[in-house]
């Protein structure tokens, strides 16, 4: 298969996937992503590649999250780029993945897009006091998002991710995430087979709790207006509509800022880009997508360190 065919696709995971040691053998062997973690310590102020090759417990911090793993992935992109000649013609990715889907597609320039996201990640920590907010993902075969929504009528719970048709995540309030676990458990049926597991963070991230930063954020985004082609974007999906995005910044930030308060539509982005590409390559220290994508009968193939990519690719 070739690298450069028109249907190649990459995916990229969002928060959940950081690990420490994340990009560290790229690093290591390639002058691009050597290059790419002093851009964006440059862009931020500090240093980006230590925060991710030790152990620190600030890549476990929203706000250090998602810059570290926005570098880590477009440095493993941009490794992938120049070795193995990867040209994709489709991207996507999760929550905060679709900054990393944006910056490899041209949208925004990496040093914008680290500056943004660090904000990004501070925000939403900020929009509600640690301890209050929860996530918990409801596990089981043939979810239907409106049929949960409706059982979560008057909770202060929402759905936040769509990830596939066995996996659908619920946030809101960590004191109503055990009513909401029983209501959806009663309406599927005592012969379903769910399972609720919560989630490791320290908000209740794509739900109404995160509305009141979405102003802020909004203006940030702006700030970066001059350096950003939306053009591009068209061969993006949304997380907010579930769609490509357009060619309008208008509505490319206007997503971007809907998508903190909002369900991820993830099983709408797969479905889509299932539909246009031959091969999917998820690009990231984690692997969560490609279970994803099982769900939907599509093969796709993770790509999390380097010796990983060389059996991946080194044969094309």
């Amino acid at each position: 298969m070739s690298l450069a065919t028109k249907g190649v696709a990459v995916v990229f995971p969002g928060q959940g996937a950081q690990r420490p040691g994340m990009g560290k053998d790229f690093h290591a062997e390639l002058d691009i992503c050597r290059r790419t973690y002093e851009e964006a310590a440059d862009a931020l102020g500090w240093d980006v590649g230590a925060i991710c090759f030790g152990d620190d417990e600030r890549l476990d911090r929203t706000e250090y999250t998602q810059p570290c793993l926005l570098v880590t992935e477009i440095a493993m992109f941009r490794g992938l780029q120049e070795r193995f000649g990867l040209s994709p013609a489709y991207f996507g990715g999760h929550s905060l993945g679709e900054f990393s889907a944006l910056v490899a597609a041209g949208v925004m320039p990496l040093d914008d897009a680290v500056r943004v996201v660090h904000v990004r990640g501070r925000l939403m920590q900020e929009a509600m006091p640690p301890g209050l907010g929860g996530m918990a993902a409801v596990i089981a075969d043939d979810l239907d998002a409106e049929e949960l929504e409706d059982a979560l009528t008057d909770l202060p719970v929402d759905i936040a991710n769509v990830n596939s048709p066995r996996q659908i995540v619920i946030s809101g309030h960590a004191d109503a995430l055990p009513d909401a676990a029983a209501r959806i458990a009663d309406i599927l049926g005592v012969d379903a087979a769910c399972r609720f597991v919560p989630l490791n963070v320290s908000a209740p991230f794509h739900s109404r709790f995160m509305r009141p930063v979405e102003r802020e954020f909004s203006s940030v985004l702006k700030g970066i207006r001059g350096g950003v082609d939306a053009r591009k974007a068209v061969a993006v999906t949304s997380n907010y509509t579930g769609r490509f995005h357009t060619r309008y910044p208008e509505d490319l930030f206007c997503y971007l800022t809907y998508q903190l308060g909002s369900r991820v539509r993830w099983r709408e982005n797969m479905e889509l880009i299932a539909a246009e590409a031959d091969a999917v390559f998820e690009i990231g220290p984690g692997r969560p997508l490609r279970e994803f994508f099982k769900t939907l009968g599509v093969n796709c193939l993770s790509v999390l360190t380097l010796s990983g990519a060389e059996r991946i690719f080194g044969g094309n």
